[in-house]
């Protein structure tokens, strides 16, 4: 496999009828070709799990399906439902949008910065709504504003259009994401905090590994078939939900009324008075500025400066999807022993190594390395972090930690492509990793200083969530 990335490097400067490496030449990618590179790039991460491994994971999952309540195994596989339609969708989505209406990157970034604003903004309010209305309303109007957007978007042939559905689909589809993650906190008792959201993310793994397989078939035919698809796998997400999960928002105390919505929404004051938790917000952003290269920056670089295939960039993401399915639980099981602190900065230390070897080294191998130690970074830090939110709210504040939560992953998706491509189109595009390497080590730091502020005032083994910040 190694030898068929090799010889494709030279191979694939002229795949699309040009140098990829020309400056301003704008390439037409092949849906069919993509497609099936997505395929291969997916069966060929199988052969790295042998099925003694698969055999022991599948193992483990059994013995531990008793020890988590029904309704928790119930939305892990909706999660994984309603992730399928999306990761069928998102692939392609620029592709959809530079043809359909004839628009440059540009334009396309332009529109994908309008969901993350809008997405940001629909976290924000989703969050106080569910710690007011209840978790399971808000995923359920989220699910179906989501629905009905996507089918409207694959509708619609003007860019104008596109543009003003963008501001109401990435603000109602994000409504519900903060309920869904404080539904796992009040389903699971908090030494299951960790393990929890590791399922939860296998789940969006699993889809990631299936859904873009589907997607380029589904496109072969048309990209409206997409649209649909994402919308047809909410609405199922949505029924599951509505009939088979309970209502998880914790009762209110006797003689407890519902405060008024400005109240509830003004709630994320008394949130933002957890100087802990500002703190985690600010170096969560730094690292996952670093983090969301991966997605934008890292393909481009494999393309334009290494002169990899887009099949290698996909099987890395393949691989990383693969890795993440059969080895996060022993990976949570772990961390879950440690401190939080101690393992987001362990994590964040793995992200410092990958990206920033990116800007100094090259080759097959080389690549596939640094992925995997990325990914061993990137198993740590999502559920550890989730669950470590999940133990700082108090439960009648869950919806709006999970809220701001949201919001930290939101900021990095529109500011750090942008800041990327300025260093891409300006300088060398290495400078992009040896930034990186600059920001992880800021947010390494910046954990390790809340581990040791902890570390002074309690057993780090006997507590899973930090010290309440005092204002």
């Amino acid at each position: 496999m190694m030898d068929s990335f090799r010889e494709d490097r030279e191979a694939c400067r002229y795949r699309w009828g040009k140098p990829v490496d020309q400056p301003g030449k704008n390439r037409v990618i092949s849906v069919k070709f993509l497609s099936k590179e997505l395929l291969l790039s997916c069966l060929a991460g199988f052969v790295v799990f042998p099925l003694a491994r698969i055999e022991r994971v599948f193992e483990k999952v059994k013995k531990s399906w008793k020890s988590y309540p029904g309704s928790f195994w119930i939305l892990v596989l909706s999660t994984f439902i309603d992730r399928l339609g999306g990761t069928m969708l998102y692939p392609f989505f620029t592709l959809y949008i530079t043809r359909r209406f004839e628009v440059g990157m540009t334009g396309a970034g332009i529109l994908l910065a309008v969901f993350s604003f809008t997405g940001m903004a629909g976290s924000i309010v989703g969050g106080a709504l569910s710690d007011r209305y209840g978790r399971k309303k808000l995923i359920l109007a989220g699910l179906v504003f989501s629905a009905s957007t996507s089918v409207v978007m694959g509708l619609v042939s003007e860019f104008y259009l596109f543009f003003v559905l963008a501001f109401t689909a990435g603000f109602l589809g994000d409504l519900g994401d903060p309920a869904r993650m404080a539904m796992v906190a009040d389903i699971l008792p908090e030494e299951k905090h960790s393990s929890g959201y590791g399922l939860m993310r296998i789940s969006g793994n699993l889809a990631w590994i299936l859904g873009p397989s589907l997607g380029g078939l589904l496109a072969l035919h048309s990209y409206l078939l997409l649209f649909i698809s994402d919308a047809v796998t909410s609405f199922i997400t949505a029924a599951i939900i509505l009939w088979k999960i309970p209502e998880s928002l914790p009762a209110r105390g006797e003689g407890e009324a519902h405060e008024p919505f400005r109240r509830t929404l003004l709630g994320y004051r008394e949130v933002l008075k957890d100087r802990t938790f500002r703190w985690f917000l600010i170096f969560m952003i730094i690292m996952l500025v670093v983090y969301q290269q991966l997605y934008s920056t890292f393909g481009i670089f494999l393309r334009d400066v290494h002169h990899y295939p887009d099949r290698f960039y996909g099987f890395l993401l393949s691989l990383n999807a693969l890795v993440v399915v059969f080895m996060q639980m022993g990976v949570t099981s772990w961390a879950s022993k440690h401190n939080p602190y101690l393992m987001m900065g362990f994590g964040t230390f793995c992200f410092l190594i990958g990206y920033t070897a990116f800007g100094f080294g090259g080759g097959t191998a080389f690549f596939i390395i640094t992925m995997l130690i990325i990914t061993v970074g990137e198993m740590v830090i999502v559920p550890v972090s989730q669950a470590l939110v999940a133990g700082m709210a108090p439960e009648k504040l869950r919806g709006r930690y999970m809220g701001l939560f949201g919001f930290s992953w939101s900021v990095p998706s529109l500011v750090g492509p942008w800041a990327a491509g300025l260093i891409v189109d300006n300088m060398n595009p290495r400078i992009v990793w040896y930034v990186c390497g600059v920001l992880s080590t800021a947010a390494l730091l910046g954990f390790l200083a809340l581990w040791k502020r902890e570390d002074r005032t309690a057993d780090p083994r006997e507590k899973v969530s930090p010290v309440k910040g005092d204002g």
